[in-house]
């Protein structure tokens, strides 16, 4: 049996679809931090059958969670302090995504202006739809 050590003040990101956990690491720019981090790949699970699990060590408030929302609003955010589970975030659509997608359209300004970052902004919040800042275009399937 595997078996991670518990942490004392962080983020555990539980309920993360099998596979997305590398993704969600880099997106969480966790790869550019001192920040001690445990993935855990295809972990089973009774709900999802597999899933991947992130135990982030780090002071709380030092990542930006909004993007998880974005991908996926079923992964549970557990807030650690002292060892212990001390509340679950709700995640909330964020009003704007950057540089997590990448607008599709051939005509969008983004694909000329190479330097441009990417911005998707939330057009309706009942259905979770983005649209490019710059074109109007959907996002593409993720």
């Amino acid at each position: 049996m595997l078996n991670v050590g518990k942490i004392e003040e962080g983020y555990v990101l539980d309920h993360i679809q099998a596979g997305k956990s590398l993704t969600i690491y880099h997106l969480l720019h966790l790869d550019k931090t001192d920040a001690q981090v445990a993935i855990i790949k295809n972990a089973r699970s009774s709900k999802m059958g597999k899933k991947d699990i992130l135990k982030v060590e780090c002071p709380i408030g030092s990542i930006d969670l909004d993007v998880l929302a974005f991908l996926d609003r079923n992964i549970t955010v557990n807030v650690i302090r002292n060892g212990e589970i001390m509340q679950k975030e709700d995640l909330i659509l964020p009003r704007e995504v950057r540089n997590v997608i990448k607008c599709k359209n051939p005509r969008c300004i983004t694909s000329i202006e190479q330097g441009l970052e990417h911005i998707f902004v939330l057009s309706d919040a009942t259905k979770g739809t983005y649209r490019c800042k710059y074109c109007e275009s959907n996002p593409p399937a993720q």
